[in-house]
């Protein structure tokens, strides 16, 4: 079984971006970020009600990776590294199956800008070279074009289409999956 045995979420940099641990004062942006209804027009999760909401979602994740069940980082930009403008990162590990799902999020002021294809081009890497990941695979909505066209461009590939297999706000949706194997794995 694979193991992940880091004291602390490392951060990670990339030419203008670093991300890193999501911490409570990132509670504010989260709640803003997962009430956006441009940002959550494709996650089909409950909103937060409070900020409270959400500091109680960043204690879990952090939580959660001391149990070596995810790994999510806060994306920021070098400028500013308090402020959080989006996350990404594993939010269910397979250690059994050396397998990760990822996922992500924006602020859309920070749309089309190429900072997500950068932030996961980084996290890919961590993934297969310092994780030890044999795959990972990703669940969209299949309307959502845009995060179809990132993970295409990333080498994932369409592995699965479920119709009618996540129930949420009172209907029954499909999803896509993508995945991705560790080609030096």
């Amino acid at each position: 079984m694979l193991q992940i045995n880091l004291p602390q979420l490392p951060d990670i940099t990339t030419s203008r971006l670093l991300m890193r641990e999501q911490t409570l004062s990132d509670a504010p942006a989260l709640f803003n970020l997962r009430t956006n209804p441009e940002v959550m027009r494709y996650i089909e999760r409950p909103r937060p009600k409070a900020v409270a909401d959400s500091e109680a979602v960043i204690r879990s994740i952090n939580e959660n990776f001391h149990k070596g069940m995810n790994m999510i980082w806060a994306i920021t930009l070098k400028e500013n590294p308090e402020q959080m403008i989006g996350n990404l990162g594993y939010w269910r590990t397979d250690l059994a199956n050396h397998r990760a799902e990822i996922g992500y999020m924006l602020h859309p002021d920070y749309w089309r800008q190429g900072i997500l294809s950068e932030a996961l081009t980084a996290i890919i890497d961590f993934g297969f070279n310092t994780m030890g990941l044999h795959s990972m695979c990703a669940n969209i909505n299949p309307a959502n074009d845009a995060s179809r066209q990132l993970l295409l461009k990333h080498g994932f590939i369409k592995e699965a289409y479920f119709r009618e297999d996540y129930y949420f706000d009172g209907k029954f949706l499909d999803s896509e999956i993508y995945g991705l194997l560790n080609s030096a794995g």
